[in-house]
C-alpha cells in the first residue's frame, strides 16, 4: 500500500473518504502504555500522529507493547477525527503493524546529550529534531535560489577537479595525499578552474560543491571540510559587477526562503528572514579598521579580525539599518597574488569581503587577467611559476578581464537562521579533531 505522509491525514479526515485506510511509516517517538489503552506517537520528516489502540490481549497489543522508541515502524489503519488528541484532533486505529527495525534501548543521546556527544549520533540527532532538519530544508532551498538567479543571469554550471596536482594559491592550508606513488591535495578553492573555465570562453561560471582547508581554527566559525558557493564573471568592467551580482543573488535567495520558510524559520529558531535593499553598504578597508576600533589605515593592521567584523556591522546597521556590508580595497599584502591591484594604488587590490550581521560570508575580487602582471605578483608573492605552468597559460592567449567571489554556505546558514555554530549548520561537521561519523 502507498505510504501516506503524516502530514496529509489530516485532508483524509476532511475529505468524503475519511475513515479510509492509509499507511504510515516513520518511528516512535513516545510511547504510552496504560492498562486499557495503548498510544504510540509515530513520527516521520513530515510530522507527528498519535497511534491509539485498546487493549485486547490480541497480536497487535502485543507487538505495541514490544515497541521501543526510534523503532522504524508501518502501521496501516484508520484515520479518525478526535478532538481530545493534542496531536492536530487526528489519530490512526491501527490494522497492522510492522516492525521493520526495532531500536536497540537505551538510546546513546537524549534531551540532556551536549553538543558534541550529538554530533556522534548525529543521524539520531538530525532524526529527532525537526528543527534540525529544517535547516537543510532552508539549505536545499537556497541552493535552488541560487542556481535560478546563476541561471538566469547566463551562468554554466561547471564541476571542477577537487584532487590537485599542486597545492593551490600560495599552498597554505591543503591537505596532501598520496596518489599513485606521488603527491596530490585536495583543492582549497576552485579559484584555478574557474578562472581557466572563463579562459576557456565560457561566459558565466557558477559551482557549488566541496572545499577543503587544513585551517587548525577551533571557532564556531570554520570547518576543514564545507560547500563553496563559486562565481567567475567575464568581461567584467570593475569588481564593482562582482559585488552587484553577489547582492542580487542574495536578494532573490532571501526572498525565496522567506516564502517556502519564513514562518517556520520565526517559529523554531526565532528569527525574521529580511529581503535586503539594495545597494548594500560599501566602505573600505581602511575606513573599516577606524569604525572598528582596531587601527587605521597606517597602523601597521591589514585585515579584520572576528571582533572588528562585529563592530563594523553593528556600526553599518546602526547608521544604515542594513544588515550587510562590503568591505573592500584590501592591501596586497594580505590578498592572494591574482587580485587586480587598481592603477595608481599598488598597495591594494580590487577585492572585497561581504559581511552579514558582522561575519564573513564571502572573498571576491576582480582577477588580474594580464600575463606579464600576474607573473610578477606571483614572484612577488616568493612562488615559483614551474608549479603554476598551467594555471599561468590561461593568461598568455587572450585571457578577458573577469573576477568573481567565494561563498560559504555554512557560514550563510549560519547567519540565516541564528545559528550558535557552524556545526550546526553542517550534517556531518569536520573539523581539526572530527573525522567522525
Amino acid at each position: 500500500m502507498i505510504r501516506t505522509p503524516i502530514s496529509a491525514l489530516p485532508a483524509v479526515v476532511g475529505s468524503t473518504v475519511a475513515g479510509s485506510t492509509v499507511t504510515i511509516a516513520g518511528w516512535v517517538q513516545a510511547l504510552r502504555l496504560q492498562r486499557a489503552m495503548q498510544f504510540i506517537i509515530i513520527r516521520d520528516h513530515s510530522g507527528t500522529v498519535q497511534v491509539t489502540h485498546r487493549r485486547d490481549g490480541g497480536p497487535l497489543e502485543a507487538v505495541l507493547e514490544g515497541l521501543t522508541a526510534e523503532s522504524a515502524v508501518r502501521i496501516t489503519g484508520q484515520v479518525k477525527a478526535n478532538p481530545v488528541v493534542s496531536l492536530g484532533g487526528i489519530e490512526l486505529i491501527p490494522e497492522t503493524v510492522a516492525v521493520e527495525n526495532l531500536a536497540q534501548a537505551p538510546l546513546p543521546i537524549d534531551e540532556r546529550t551536549g553538543p558534541e556527544g550529538r554530533q556522534d549520533w548525529r543521524f539520531l540527532d538530525v532524526r529527532r529534531r525537526p528543527v534540525a532538519r529544517l535547516v537543510f530544508e532552508v539549505q536545499t532551498t537556497v541552493e535552488q535560489a541560487m542556481r535560478e538567479f546563476a541561471f538566469t543571469e547566463g551562468c554554466t554550471e561547471m564541476h571542477t577537479p577537487k584532487l590537485m596536482g599542486t597545492a593551490s594559491e600560495s599552498g597554505a592550508e591543503v591537505f596532501e595525499l598520496g596518489y599513485f606513488g606521488r603527491k596530490a591535495y585536495l583543492a582549497q578553492s576552485p579559484q584555478f578552474y574557474k578562472q581557466m573555465a572563463i579562459a576557456a570562453g565560457v561566459d558565466r561560471v557558477f559551482e557549488i560543491g566541496p572545499v577543503f582547508r587544513a585551517e587548525p581554527s577551533f571557532t564556531s566559525r570554520h570547518t576543514t571540510e564545507f560547500t563553496g558557493v563559486d562565481v567567475e564573471l567575464a568581461w567584467i568592467d570593475s569588481v564593482e559587477d562582482v559585488m552587484s551580482f553577489e547582492e542580487q543573488m542574495l536578494a532573490h535567495v532571501l526572498a525565496t526562503v522567506a516564502a517556502a520558510h519564513g514562518a517556520a524559520i520565526e517559529e523554531h529558531f526565532k528569527t525574521e528572514v529580511t529581503v535586503p535593499r539594495l545597494p548594500f553598504p560599501r566602505l573600505t578597508m581602511a575606513e573599516a579598521l577606524q569604525i572598528s576600533g582596531t587601527g587605521s589605515a597606517d597602523s601597521g593592521r591589514a585585515d579584520l579580525d572576528h571582533a572588528g567584523e562585529q563592530a563594523v556591522g553593528a556600526r553599518v546597521l546602526a547608521e544604515t539599518g542594513h544588515e550587510f556590508a562590503f568591505v573592500t580595497e584590501y592591501p596586497a599584502s594580505v590578498r592572494p597574488f591574482y587580485h587586480l591591484r587598481p592603477d595608481g594604488k599598488p598597495q591594494l587590490t580590487a577585492s572585497f569581503d561581504l559581511l552579514w550581521k558582522g561575519l564573513e560570508i564571502t572573498t571576491g575580487a576582480q582577477r588580474e587577467h594580464r600575463y606579464d602582471v600576474l607573473l610578477a605578483q606571483a614572484t612577488e608573492k616568493g612562488l615559483r611559476p614551474e608549479p603554476m605552468a598551467d594555471y599561468l597559460n590561461c593568461f598568455r592567449y587572450g585571457c578577458p578581464p573577469h573576477g568573481g567571489f567565494g561563498l560559504g554556505l555554512g557560514r550563510l546558514l549560519m547567519v540565516l537562521l541564528g545559528l550558535d555554530s557552524i556545526r550546526d549548520a553542517t550534517f556531518l561537521f569536520r573539523g581539526p579533531n572530527r573525522l567522525t561519523p
